[in-house]
């Protein structure tokens, strides 16, 4: 797996002509080299695959990163990168023009003299994009876990619960079964809260006759999992179901619809356009998904501005919502894997509208 990485980075390196690269973003760090220590610089030439980092880590990054050679690097690290570019020859270097800041810029200026800087894109992440077979073992045991949570969840809603309570219930739930943490900042948002898009769990207590919206994921074996569901408590009004009904619509043909070959637009156009013709469109500001993997926001975006084609590997999620400030808000998200022919759900949660009593 981590040669075939290497290998594609290389390639990449080979048609960009650049002798050499400098990664310095953790997650690309991990990525490529499969060492998951907090500190680290990857240096990726056509002959060499180094990683460099400090003394804390000699013994594990040889064995999570065997087809690296682990050097150990002087106090100054970028004293260290100049000395191996010297030694190989090397007088350009690739750097991640999204993560260095115009002062590391300088600071790279200084301590490298003679060697020309060439910033680069996101070389490695689009890498990442199409993920391999592993990953999506990976992704799928995270899915699996975010459902067994909501299964454990419905258990526990009820009058009087605050929001705060099942947000850390979640966390520990995921955690007590496998999971380093759930994905990001839980959020539980019920009532006229449940309208904010990110509506961060609360101290709001739960009532009867209104949404409870559950967005969140698992952290686990380093890949995310991304889920939201949204029940009522107690018995709902006919414009719960109606808004309900909706957004599940929405979601139901952007997963019916999705495949190969479109664009982000298109995609997001097939959930937007619901919404639109039953007259809420301004009720549905953010994109219909985005991709997950290591990091719980990656490319590419199923969004109005995104021309990503979409290819079989990627993995996204599938998230329409209709928000209605005063009232409540619905939003249904599940995590896809694109495949050949079009895409393979990960979570399985039940869909259909839950009147928890």
């Amino acid at each position: 797996m981590q040669e075939q990485r290497i290998q594609r980075l290389r390639e990449q390196l080979s048609q960009l002509d650049l002798p050499a690269l400098l990664v310095t973003n953790a997650y690309n760090r991990h990525y490529v080299t499969g060492f998951t220590g907090t500190a680290g610089y990857v240096l990726v030439t056509q002959e060499r695959a180094i990683l460099l980092t400090d003394f804390r880590y000699m013994t594990q990054a040889p064995q999570q990163a065997p087809l690296f050679e682990v050097i150990e690097h002087k106090p100054k690290v970028l004293e260290t990168v100049l000395e191996l570019l010297r030694s190989m020859g090397i007088s350009r270097l690739g750097f991640e023009q999204t993560v260095v800041s115009y002062a590391d810029y300088v600071a790279y200026g200084e301590a490298l003299p003679g060697i020309e800087l060439v910033p680069t894109g996101r070389i490695v992440d689009k890498l990442r994009q199409i993920k391999d077979a592993a990953e999506i073992a990976i992704l799928q045991e995270a899915a699996d876990l975010a459902d067994a949570t909501f299964t454990h969840l419905l258990g526990l809603l009820r009058p009087g619960v605050s929001e705060r309570e099942l947000a850390l219930e979640i966390e520990l739930f995921i955690r007590k079964n496998g999971g380093t943490s759930t994905s990001f900042d839980t959020i539980v948002a019920s009532g006229e809260r449940s309208a904010l898009p990110h509506g961060v769990a609360s101290d709001r207590l739960l009532q009867k006759g209104e949404f409870v919206k559950m967005d969140f994921g698992a952290y686990y074996k380093g890949y995310c999992s991304d889920i939201t569901r949204t029940v009522v408590l107690g018995q709902p009004t006919d414009k719960h179901r109606l808004i309900y009904d909706i957004v599940l619509e929405a979601q139901l043909r952007c997963l019916d619809g999705l495949k190969p070959g479109m664009t982000g637009a298109e995609g997001d156009a097939l959930a937007r356009d619901v919404i639109a013709r039953h007259g809420y469109a301004d009720h549905f500001g953010h994109g219909t998904g985005h991709g997950l993997g290591m990091e719980i926001h990656e490319s590419p975006r199923l969004s109005r501005t995104d021309d990503t084609i979409l290819t079989p590997g990627m993995v996204v999620t599938v998230e329409p919502g209709i928000y209605l400030p005063g009232f409540g808000g619905v939003r249904i998200e599940d995590d896809v894997v694109l495949t050949d022919t079009g895409i393979k759900i990960l979570t399985h949660s039940t869909k259909d509208f839950l009147i928890i009593d």
